[in-house]
């Protein structure tokens, strides 16, 4: 969840013009032409918008989703974790039904766009390793990785230099810890780091007590991770960009945490409110309709606090309720399979299809600011006009 340049031009002493050939760009142009805001370079790949959408499942950001943002020039990622949701195999074939859909959904995500596109590998995941060949494989641009350490991430190249790979972390510590164990085992440097700080939606990597403490706040976290992009990227000769998420919400937010030092933002809320979001309209209806005190952290099976919009099933698990379940596949390596009170994935699943009495929605602590749904490449447009305004 990046560096660069603004160049002012100054004209003197010109012939005088006239306005419509001095102003020759159409409406649909203006905003990109004219922004100030600077692009990102990962690994020598370059989005003119410096926003990686961050990667939402269950089958939240798909490819429909993806696709767009590539478009409209920022990097779209899909989320891995549930990929294989509407495979009939799943259950019998959970890794190769897996490794299909991922295959198939970049594929089609390909055929919608020549922009650049990511997936989002959780570490956590007992087919890790497959979904990152297949993903390698496929020739993705980024593989995003967190929800643990992925100290083994650079093995799966097998000698490709076209996907570049971003840990995502919570701290400098764990920053330095993979990059040092990247440059020592496999001669091979972070590409990008993404910091995603308390504020974000999902699971969080941060102990509940930590997570609303000010000495925790991204701002408060971003410089030592920039210091460790930097002396790794100092000592191999290159530059590497970290990229914050988490409370990212307007074009001044961007340019604000990119004042201290990042060199772009991920985001993930704002783009559940959009029209080519994968989810149902009755799940981004949940971000219309949720209020600031609607926001919860809850205790996931998976042994981590996630922040959620609270509802109904969120409440009735509060107080004790179950809901049944086989777990053929354990999909998570942390999830409490025996004492789970619900299945996540299926929890997750069912919001996404709009089944909300069944599920829950995860979510960012901006949610309750959201209060209408957008095309995505208005959506990117507004943060680049905000960013140039601030």
């Amino acid at each position: 969840m990046y560096n660069y340049f603004v160049l002012l031009f100054c004209f003197t002493d010109l012939p005088a013009l006239d306005q419509a050939e001095s102003l020759n760009f159409n409406k649909e142009d203006s905003i990109l032409t004219q922004n100030t805001i600077p692009e990102l370079n990962i690994g020598g790949l370059i989005a003119k918008i410096p926003v990686i959408q961050g990667g939402m499942g269950v089958a939240i950001s798909m490819s429909g989703l993806a696709s767009a943002v590539a478009n409209a020039g920022a990097i779209g990622v899909l989320a891995t974790a549930g990929i294989a949701f509407n495979k009939a195999d799943l259950k019998e074939n959970f890794v190769e039904a897996n490794n299909i859909a991922l295959a198939e959904e970049i594929k089609k995500t390909r055929g919608l766009t020549k922009g650049l596109i990511g997936v989002n590998i959780m570490y956590a995941l007992t087919n890790y390793a497959e979904l990152c060949k297949t993903a390698i494989k496929e020739g993705i641009d980024f593989i995003f990785s967190g929800a643990g350490l992925p100290l083994n991430l650079p093995e799966f190249l097998y000698g490709s230099t076209k996907t570049k790979l971003v840990p995502i972390v919570s701290s400098g510590r764990a920053a330095k810890i993979i990059g040092n164990t990247w440059v020592k085992k496999y001669n091979y440097v972070p590409d990008a780091f993404v910091l995603e700080g308390p504020k974000a939606g999902g699971h969080l990597g941060y102990k509940l007590e930590n997570i609303d403490s000010p000495d925790f706040a991204l701002e408060k976290l971003l410089p030592d991770v920039v210091a460790v992009a930097e002396e790794l990227g100092k000592a191999h000769g290159r530059k590497i960009p970290v990229i914050a998420g988490g409370g990212i919400y307007t074009g001044a937010d961007i340019k604000k945490i990119m004042a201290l030092g990042a060199g772009g933002v991920q985001m993930a809320t704002r783009f559940v409110a959009t029209n080519e979001c994968d989810a149902s309209d009755v799940f981004k209806k949940a971000f219309i309709d949720c209020k600031e005190e609607d926001l919860v952290l809850i205790k996931s099976p998976v042994g981590m606090p996630g922040r959620a919009i609270r509802n109904k099933f969120i409440t009735a698990v509060e107080h004790g309720n179950k809901e049944p379940f086989e777990c053929p596949y354990h999909c998570i390596i942390t999830c409490d399979v025996v004492n789970a009170p619900y299945c996540i994935a299926l929890a997750l699943l069912n919001a996404r299809k709009g089944t909300m009495d069944h599920g829950f929605a995860f979510a960012g602590s901006n949610a309750y600011r959201v209060n209408e749904i957008l095309p995505v490449k208005k959506l990117v447009d507004t943060l680049v006009e905000e960013y140039s305004k601030a």
